[in-house]
């Protein structure tokens, strides 16, 4: 599995255009005021990522806690977890055999994956954000930072809940994730936010 295309998904709606509204003031505060009420979500996801000449399809199980805590299980077509607490992040790969710790920097922190786990206050901070239609509580978000390895992400709420994103990366790729039996707000065992390599895996640091 492409750990950086995982990564650069992690936390993707609608056919995608290129909207060049700038960030509002109503948009920041609609959208401030949805992921303020997200204190931790679990989920099921299907995810389809496309290039130009080619598509692959995931599916899997999820759940963040507010604080950057976060777990993306992948379950099909193979298995990838990927643990984030905190400062420290692991990728493990089951089929490879091999568990990946790495810190969490400022770069990776501002990827979508973590958005919804992270401290909504700051998002306009990182990201110009719109509203395309004002009567759907659907937001599309761009990096200012032109360092970042996406062009924009869009993210859609349903009953308060967010439900579809859908992630343009600089590398040409278009990524759509779906939610479904999404919970939030429930109590999230610690162990779910917590990682220790199996015995007789490989275990880089990095």
């Amino acid at each position: 599995m492409n750990t950086k295309i995982t990564l650069g998904v992690l936390t993707t709606l609608l056919p995608m255009t290129i909207f060049t509204a700038h960030a509002s003031d109503t948009a920041v505060t609609n959208l401030n005021n949805l992921l303020k009420n997200t204190k931790s979500m679990t989920a099921n996801f299907s995810q389809t990522t496309k290039t130009a000449d080619r598509s692959q399809s995931f599916s899997g199980s999820m759940a963040l806690e507010r604080g950057h805590k976060f777990r993306w299980e992948t379950k099909s077509p193979s298995e990838q977890l990927i643990v984030v607490n905190g400062n420290t992040m692991w990728i493990y790969d089951k089929d490879l055999q091999q568990a990946t710790k790495q810190s969490v920097t400022s770069e990776v922190a501002d990827t979508p994956a973590l958005l919804l786990s992270g401290d909504p206050n700051q998002i306009a901070r990182n990201f110009s954000i719109s509203q395309p239609n004002k009567g759907k509580n659907y937001y599309v978000l761009k990096p200012k930072s032109n360092a970042a390895n996406f062009r924009d992400l869009s993210i859609s709420f349903n009953g308060g809940k967010p439900v579809m994103m859908v992630l343009n990366d600089s590398i040409g790729q278009t990524t759509s994730i779906n939610f479904n039996n999404v919970n939030i707000n429930k109590n999230i065992p610690a162990k779910e936010f917590s990682f220790t390599p199996p015995r007789g895996v490989d275990v880089i640091n990095q």
